[in-house]
């Protein structure tokens, strides 16, 4: 049927899959929020400086609401006690979000394994792409950018994120 619609309209239309066109806008237009508590939030800055520039990958808008992100980006220690406001934080950004844990503290609590720390943020909200260093190199923050990016292109509008629709669409 497709086939026959392309012939019919000729060069006039373009045709093709709702998750592709969805997932291309998504792709390259995340809107970052950073959650920074420590040395790694700084090297986000350089990141999203004129050097690096992460506005070339889609992520120019750093967002300061959690309700207008779609992309968190977790660079630091968190303490127990900042655990609760992540979760709120997380909890607050609209549907479909993604998590990277930027840093050794975020991912896994760094050099601070005691009674205050958080050993890794995946105990407290989901983390789609882990980020190694201390702190990272602003490469490393756009390989994981680009990591998210292949990420989306791979999802189904519907499938993926729509946990609701998971007895229909099956």
């Amino acid at each position: 049927m497709a086939l026959g619609l392309e012939a019919s309209l000729g060069d006039t239309a373009i045709t093709t899959k709702l998750d592709a066109v969805v997932n291309w806008g998504r792709q390259y237009s995340l809107w970052p929020f950073v959650y920074g508590t420590a040395c790694c939030a700084i090297e986000f800055m350089s990141t999203a400086a004129s050097q690096y520039d992460i506005s070339r990958w889609g992520a120019e808008v750093v967002r300061f609401s959690p309700r207008q992100a779609d992309l968190l980006l977790v660079c630091g220690t968190i303490s127990y006690k900042q655990a609760p406001v992540l979760k709120r934080i997380y909890e607050q950004m609209p549907d479909p979000k993604w998590v990277v844990a930027m840093g050794a503290c975020a991912s896994s609590g760094g050099i601070y394994d005691n009674y205050c720390t958080v050993q890794g943020i995946d105990t407290i909200i989901p983390v789609d792409i882990y980020i190694s260093g201390c702190p990272p190199r602003p490469e490393a923050v756009l390989d994981a950018l680009i990591k998210i990016q292949d990420q989306i292109k791979g999802e189904s509008v519907l499938k993926d994120r729509h946990k609701d629709f998971k007895g229909i669409l099956d």
